[in-house]
């Protein structure tokens, strides 16, 4: 996938990040961390310090979390490591020079073109938007970010509120809006919840959890309006007719990657800013991190993953290639989402699986595992309510344990005592 030429092996001499989320702080405070010296820069278009995601659509809608609680490091942090942050910055342009590039961007001050040695794309992504009559109305929302965070959480009083898509955000946002009190209908496109994250048993419990809750959940059902007098919205219009009444609409429909800057510079995207083994564009020479990439996998194959353990796993990898060292080994991916009391870890990728168990505990039925193979080889799993067998079966994937569903279809036995490491 590489053009014609390669990264140096001595460090640069500066280093711009833009994208100032989980990928591109993790990045810097590596750097930092593995002595470079070097200046290191991070361009954000929000007005607000980098913090984190994962709270705001659970501790945050509650009212348990402050701006303060969620930022990804104190604010002197930055000074202290001697990391600029340039927020509030819109980058317009990113023009290649003799050995860098020219990063043109406008701020409140004006436009402040500025040249660095290398360059990485943390750019993130950007929550879909529905193409429907009505859709614009101010109180049709996503949530993607701080600022739409806050303008949900104004909103969990004001009446009904309607969910479209049935993945993570909706789902945790679903279930957190329960707890407070307010009516919540889910509307699914698909015959099932989370149909491209996780398998039909672990997707079936939380469809019965969520109903559990008092979450009315319409599967198989597409919008096809908004319907709103103009000052306040009152409906959802499915393609069979019905009416979802509703003064809120939260759509979650998935994230679009932020590839404008990475097509601008004539780096292949397909779906994602596609990235090698060392997080190395097209051009062998960008760097890309995070949610807005798309990886090539040894095989060939490419695949998205949205995850902090993701933007983790790339910012590392990505200050050693800096820094002319080898890519780290990449770790198994793992996920986790929480919605109401339902904990679920997923650890693996499910996509290339044969055969699936699912193990069920009869005295603790609220704990399930489903154990994904490929062939006779476990390859993925997802834990609903169980963290200690969550703990257990990532560290067994992580060393590259074999482990066959004849091993492990016994529930007698329990699953930490199945994984145990073996001893050398």
């Amino acid at each position: 996938m590489k053009e014609s030429h390669d990264t140096e092996n001595r460090p640069p001499r500066s280093i711009v990040v833009i994208g100032a989320s989980h990928a591109g702080v993790q990045l810097a405070d590596r750097l930092r961390g593995e002595g470079y010296t070097g200046g290191i820069t991070l361009i954000s278009h929000e007005s607000h310090l980098p913090y984190q995601r994962p709270p705001l659509s659970k501790a945050w809608l509650k009212g348990e979390a402050s701006i303060d609680s969620v930022l990804l490091r104190d604010p002197e942090y930055f000074a202290q490591h001697e990391i600029e942050v340039l927020s509030s910055a819109r980058v317009k342009e990113l023009v290649r020079t003799a050995g860098g590039v020219e990063v043109r961007f406008s701020r409140a001050s004006g436009r402040e073109p500025r040249r660095f040695d290398r360059l990485v794309l943390a750019t993130g992504a950007r929550a879909r938007r529905l193409p429907l009559g009505g859709a614009e109305h101010p109180d049709v929302l996503v949530l993607r970010d701080l600022d739409h965070a806050r303008a949900l959480a104004g909103r969990l009083t004001a009446g009904p509120i309607a969910v479209i898509g049935g993945g993570f955000v909706g789902l945790e946002v679903a279930a957190t809006a329960r707890t407070l009190g307010a009516e919540v209908t889910v509307i699914v496109a698909g015959e099932r919840l989370l149909a491209r994250a996780v398998g039909p048993d672990t997707a079936g419990t939380l469809l019965a959890a969520h109903r559990a809750m008092a979450t009315e959940v319409v599967l198989g059902a597409v919008p096809t309006e908004i319907l709103h007098d103009g000052a306040a919205i009152r409906a959802v219009r499915l393609n069979d007719g019905r009416e979802i009444p509703a003064a809120t609409v939260l759509v979650g429909i998935g994230a679009q990657p932020r590839t404008e800057l990475a097509e601008q510079l004539g780096l292949e995207c397909d779906g994602g800013i596609v990235v090698d083994e060392r997080c190395l564009a097209s051009d062998g020479w960008t760097q890309a991190i995070g949610d807005c990439t798309t990886h090539v996998s040894a095989a060939g194959s490419r695949y998205r993953l949205e995850s902090v353990d993701n933007a983790v796993e790339q910012a590392n990898t990505a200050a050693a290639v800096l820094l002319g060292r080898p890519a780290p080994a990449r770790a198994v991916p793992w996920f986790w989402s929480d919605q109401g009391d339902q904990k679920l870890q997923i650890t693996g990728l499910i996509r290339d699986h044969t055969s699936m168990l699912v193990r069920v505990d009869p005295e603790r039925p609220k704990r399930r595992v489903a154990l994904y193979f490929q062939g006779d080889t476990l390859i993925a799993a997802e834990c609903l309510n169980s963290p200690a067998d969550f703990v257990a079966l990532r560290s067994a994937l992580g060393r590259g344990h074999r482990l066959g569903p004849e091993l492990l279809a016994d529930t007698d036995v329990p699953l930490r005592k199945l994984l145990a490491p073996v001893p050398g």
